[in-house]
């Protein structure tokens, strides 16, 4: 008897509420029972509420890694579409399964390996995506209709001082003011453009004031004002499609942390304000007052002392050691200056409800920017380091057991299964073989035959890679010969670009500063035998350090 795992997926609020997932998991345990498939209740996965388009799903993750851990030989799906709405994704899927071994199974689909079937399997998938745009393109035409027609049915809820009510068959949908949070609503207009109170501040009094926010429990904060500030439908205009689906521009710090890799799309990408579709809802603060506000918001963005406008080299590589909060940029004056300074956000009183969660000091932007660089350079002096990384490397890809191994593996496996194809064409022609039995047979051989070849092209795509790398390595020196000579002579931008390829962050310590590379060097052996320093962690080295805060009791940093 065959081990087998279940999988059912259903997308939408409604179909969960149909129950359609019982139903599936109902049919596909049924198929089990009649084809002599064992099943343990534990392997039985349910996507409530997962789109068809991405394959980040839990239930399909778990089936995805019992499959490779070899634990299963069958994974019972109720349809395609169920599987993956994408026919790209449907066959990934497949593919990958057959690599371990394991079988999928369609109880909506045909059971054959003929040429046939697998063809309407195809037809089946490319239906699905199809099918996929066509709803959304629908849903999208239709919500544009709607919003045009003057209905605020399309627009997800009301904002703050509104509340929602829904559509019947007598009377469409239509936004309510509530009394005691449009008050508030002009109370924060008010503070803004007549009393010329920051952000930071309106929030401050309306959390002194015990102001509750929509969600009860929440605080006030900044970007909830600023999007208070902003929201159109406050002077009796709500509009759609404000935003549009687009990659994200930028990779966050934790983005970054994570491997700097963005899986999807992101939506706060803002539309022109000439495509917005403008619903009317009752007014809450005068056209004025919204006017003035926006020309406040411009010219505080544009004239914000806060405001970076200048970069630094290690801007956005900065965090806290302790708290792990990012550093943030910020200035003070003196007699006779104006000093930058890098300050951990967790150090901050109004960000936190009970204080300040970090007390490490900020550090100076210019010395700090000078370190980093320097150690950068110390970095690509010797290319003989980065080169026998890169040699390193290769010579591991190179004599990887693993690697030799699967490829004979593959070459052994693949002559055989060439010389099977050989011997049932010969058996056919001898006629020891039907016409019937040949067709029955070759095509679970030509599948196989299929997939060796590309395992084996893979594998020859790897080798090809190891070469690029290895004239890589060959120019390296070049390049850091040039990078040195016009190494004093680089401005602002190019230094931070260099930076962010070199180094992955920055940690900020009490007394010490972490440069992670994203190239590893060898640790510098400690050169002195004496106690350690009673601020420095066990283990630090003894190099260089420098002076980089001051009116604290460390007053060094490494």
């Amino acid at each position: 008897m065959k081990m087998a795992v279940i999988y059912a997926r259903v997308s939408s609020q409604q179909q969960r509420e149909e129950h359609t997932i019982a139903s599936q998991t109902a049919a596909l345990v049924e198929f089990a029972k009649s084809h002599d498939l064992e099943v343990p209740k534990e392997w039985v996965f349910e996507d409530e509420g997962y789109s068809g388009a991405t394959l980040e799903r839990p239930g399909l993750e778990r089936v995805r890694d019992l499959a490779a851990e070899g634990q299963v030989q069958v994974v019972l799906v109720y349809a395609p579409d169920r599987l993956s709405r994408k026919y790209a994704y449907q066959i990934l899927l497949i593919e990958e399964f057959a690599r371990q071994g394991v079988e999928t199974i369609f109880v909506k689909a045909p059971q054959g390996t003929s040429p046939e079937d697998q063809l309407l399997v195809q037809f089946q998938g490319m239906i699905a995506e199809y099918e996929r745009a066509q709803i959304l393109e629908r849903s999208r035409r239709v919500k544009r209709h709607r919003a045009r027609s003057g209905e605020v049915s399309v627009l997800s809820g009301a904002p703050y001082g509104y509340r929602y009510i829904r559509k019947t068959d007598e009377v469409p949908a239509s936004y309510v003011i509530i009394d005691a949070e449009a008050r508030v609503v002009e109370r924060v207009y008010e503070m803004y453009t007549v009393e010329a109170l920051s952000m930071g501040e309106i929030a401050r009094r309306l959390n002194a004031e015990g102001i509750p926010t929509r969600k009860q429990s929440a605080r006030w904060e900044r970007s909830v004002v600023w999007a208070m500030l902003r929201n159109p439908a406050y002077r009796g205009t709500a509009c759609f499609g404000k935003t549009r689906a687009a990659g994200r521009i930028r990779v966050t710090r934790a983005l970054r942390r994570r491997g700097g890799i963005v899986s999807k799309n992101s939506v706060g990408h803002e539309r022109p304000h000439e495509e917005w579709i403008e619903i009317p809802v009752p007014a809450l603060v005068s056209e004025q007052s919204f006017a003035r506000a926006q020309e406040l918001l411009h010219e505080n963005k544009i004239r914000s002392r806060r405001r970076t406008i200048t970069p630094s080299v290690a801007q956005g590589l900065v965090s806290c050691q302790k708290c792990g909060y990012a550093f943030s940029r910020t200035s003070t004056y003196t007699s006779a200056r104006k000093l930058h300074y890098y300050k951990c956000i967790g150090s901050d009183r109004w960000r936190k409800l009970g204080g300040p969660v970090c007390d490490n000091r900020m550090v100076r932007q210019d010395l700090l920017d000078q370190i980093v660089w320097t150690e950068v350079l110390r970095l690509l002096e010797d290319p003989t380091l980065i080169q026998r990384e890169l040699d390193r490397r290769l010579d591991a890809a190179r004599a990887s057991d693993p690697t030799q191994k699967r490829e004979q593996s593959l070459q052994r496996e693949f002559s055989r299964l060439g010389k099977g194809i050989e011997r049932l064409l010969n058996a056919y022609q001898e006629e020891l073989l039907s016409l019937e039995q040949l067709r029955e047979r070759m095509p679970s051989l030509r599948q196989r035959e299929q997939a060796l070849r590309a395992e084996l092209q893979a594998i020859a795509d790897q080798a090809t890679d190891r070469a690029t790398f290895l004239r890589l390595a060959e120019t390296l020196a070049t390049f850091l010969g040039r990078l040195r000579s016009a190494a004093d002579t680089l401005d602002v931008y190019e230094r931070q670009r260099i930076v962010r390829l070199v180094v992955k962050d920055i940690l900020i310590g009490d007394d010490t500063i972490v440069i992670r590379h994203c190239i590893p060097v060898g640790l510098t052996p400690q050169s002195d035998s004496g106690p350690p320093h009673p601020g420095r962690p066990q283990g630090t080295s003894g190099a260089q350090s420098y002076l980089l805060r001051s009116g604290s009791n460390f007053t060094t940093a490494q």
